[in-house]
C-alpha cells in the first residue's frame, strides 16, 4: 500500500469545524479517498493517484447543500510515495488513558504498559483521530468496568477497533463493531487479531440498519452529532432493558440536543464528561418499549 503515489485534495470549508468536516467525509466516502485529516479551514483528502478523479470530486462538492457550510475551493497535489509513513505516523499519537488503558501503534516504543495495552495498525484509511473523544469512551467503558465484564457490546463506527478491542480485553463475553468503511471494518478485525481478542470480536461493514442483527448490553458510538441524532432511535431499540449507551463525537454545547433525543427514546441520562470542548455522555434505557 505504501509503494503507491497518493494526490492530497485540500477542501476549504466555510465556517471550519471538526463536524462540518466530518460531514464532508461522509459525502467524500464512495470517490474513494482513503484517509482525511484537518488542518483549519481545510480538510484534506488522500487518494491513490490512479483512482482520483478530478470531475467527480468537482461533481460531489457541487451537489452538496450549502444550509450547513460551503465549500469555498479545493486543489490537489502530489504525495510522493516515499514520504506516506512519516505523514500517517505523524497524525497518530499514542493514548494513555487514567494510567489505566495504553492505545499505541506498532511504531511507538517505549511505553510504559499499563493494565489494558491495545496495539493498533492505523493504516490508510485512518491517518487522523478525534483523541479526546476516544479518550472519554475508553474512561467510560474503564468506569462500567463491572457492566462490561460478561456482556454483548457493539462498537458503532468501530474505526480501528480500540473501543471494540477495549471491551473484549475488560471481560465483554462478545463485541461487535461495524463501519460503514468496508477498509475499516476490515482493519478492526485485523487489529482484534493483533490484540488476540479476535474470538470474541466480530466487525461488519454498514450503516446502523445492521443492529437489527441482535440486542446489546453496551452499545458505543463515538461518530458526529448529526449521525448521532439520525441514528439515536435505532441504538435504543437495540438496547435491551437497562443497556448503557455512551456516545461521543460532538461539542459540549450540542448535549441539550443529544440528550434531547435520547431522553425521546427511553434513554435516561447518566453523566457526561468533556475534554477541549468534546462532549461524552452516557445513558440508560429505561423502557422497554418505545411508543
Amino acid at each position: 500500500m505504501n509503494s503507491q503515489e497518493y494526490i492530497e485534495v485540500s477542501v476549504r470549508i466555510d465556517p471550519f469545524t471538526e463536524e462540518n468536516a466530518e460531514i464532508l467525509m461522509a459525502e467524500l466516502e464512495d470517490m474513494p479517498f482513503e484517509s482525511f485529516s484537518t488542518e483549519e479551514p481545510y480538510l484534506k483528502c488522500y487518494i491513490p493517484k490512479d483512482e482520483y478523479s478530478p470531475q467527480m470530486l468537482k461533481l460531489t462538492l457541487n451537489g452538496l447543500e450549502e444550509n450547513i457550510f460551503k465549500v469555498t475551493e479545493f486543489f490537489a497535489k502530489l504525495i510522493p510515495a516515499t514520504n506516506w509513513n512519516a505523514l500517517w505516523e505523524s497524525n497518530f499519537s499514542p493514548i494513555i488513558v487514567d494510567g489505566k488503558c495504553t492505545v499505541k501503534a506498532s511504531f511507538h516504543k517505549g511505553l510504559k504498559r499499563t493494565r489494558f495495552n491495545i496495539t493498533i495498525n492505523p493504516q490508510m484509511a485512518f491517518g487522523t483521530g478525534h483523541h479526546q473523544t476516544t479518550y472519554m469512551m475508553c474512561r467510560a467503558l474503564l468506569q462500567n468496568e463491572a457492566s462490561v465484564k460478561g456482556s454483548v457490546v457493539m462498537d458503532m463506527g468501530c474505526g480501528t477497533a480500540i473501543l471494540a478491542i477495549l471491551a473484549a480485553k475488560m471481560g465483554a463475553a462478545h463485541v461487535y463493531g461495524i463501519d460503514i468503511d468496508a477498509v475499516a471494518a476490515v482493519s478492526a478485525f485485523d487489529n482484534a487479531r493483533l490484540n488476540r481478542v479476535s474470538r470474541h470480536v466480530e466487525t461488519y461493514c454498514g450503516d446502523a440498519s445492521l443492529l437489527q442483527m441482535g440486542k446489546y448490553d453496551i452499545l458505543l458510538a463515538n461518530i458526529n452529532r448529526n449521525i448521532l441524532l439520525q441514528d439515536i432511535p435505532t441504538y435504543s431499540r437495540s438496547l435491551r432493558k437497562d443497556g448503557l449507551l455512551f456516545v461521543s463525537g460532538f461539542y459540549t454545547e450540542d448535549l441539550p440536543m443529544i440528550r434531547g433525543v435520547a431522553e425521546a427514546n427511553g434513554l435516561e441520562f447518566t453523566g457526561s464528561d468533556s475534554m477541549d470542548s468534546w462532549c461524552c455522555a452516557g445513558f440508560k434505557k429505561i423502557l422497554r418499549n418505545m411508543i
